[in-house]
């Protein structure tokens, strides 16, 4: 190999190292262009560069926890505020609808709220039925199959928000046999087994 295709590889490789980190790539492009293939200027905005992109990623994850829909290791935080017990062995998007639960749970009991408080939970549209003479309430879920995961969850939020002399009932939806039979094989064996309705003996 030649010394001219050497120098070319080594001003390639330089070039390259700049332009693995995005802010080191916007400084390179700041300065005049023979500071293209100096080894020392592009180790330099490299170096700088990287350090750079972590802040900003830093600065980035740290604004995300003030949100409740994007809070990950902040979700500690939410919990403690709003009394709630934490587990970090329970899965991040179940966290989140509990804490948004909890402030959407929080002024005058109506079935709007009701309603609000059980979609934060299910993440899918939720029927609220209040029959007043007969003091209780329904929750259907409409578009959650089967019961929903953090189902525990939610009763407790409904219970710590509904009036002591109200009952509420929760109704699931189903595949039901009609359905079943107009499905192939291969769309049975996609759902879990608590999509389809329950047997219940006669």
């Amino acid at each position: 190999m030649t010394e001219l295709a050497m120098a070319g590889e080594q001003v390639s490789g330089m070039s390259e190292l700049a332009l693995a980190s995005e802010h080191g790539q916007r400084m390179m492009g700041n300065l005049p262009g023979y500071y293209s293939t100096s080894r020392i200027m592009n180790s330099v905005m490299y170096a700088q560069g990287m350090e750079l992109d972590m802040l900003r990623q830093a600065l980035d994850e740290t604004l995300a926890q003030y949100f409740v829909s994007t809070a990950t290791w902040g979700l500690d935080v939410w919990e403690r505020e709003l009394g709630i017990a934490i587990d970090p062995a329970k899965p991040v998007e179940q966290r989140r609808s509990v804490v948004l639960s909890k402030i959407r749970g929080i002024g005058t009991v109506t079935v709007s709220l009701i309603k609000s408080v059980a979609e934060a939970y299910d993440g899918g549209t939720v029927d609220v039925a209040y029959k007043p003479g007969e003091y209780r309430f329904t929750i259907k879920f409409i578009d959650t199959l089967g019961v929903p995961p953090n189902l525990d969850d939610l009763k407790r939020a409904v219970e710590e928000i509904k009036p002591a002399h109200l009952s509420v009932n929760y109704e699931y939806k189903y595949l039901v046999i009609n359905q079943v039979q107009a499905m192939t094989i291969n769309e049975i064996q996609s759902h879990k087994l608590t999509d389809f309705a329950p047997f219940i003996p006669v």
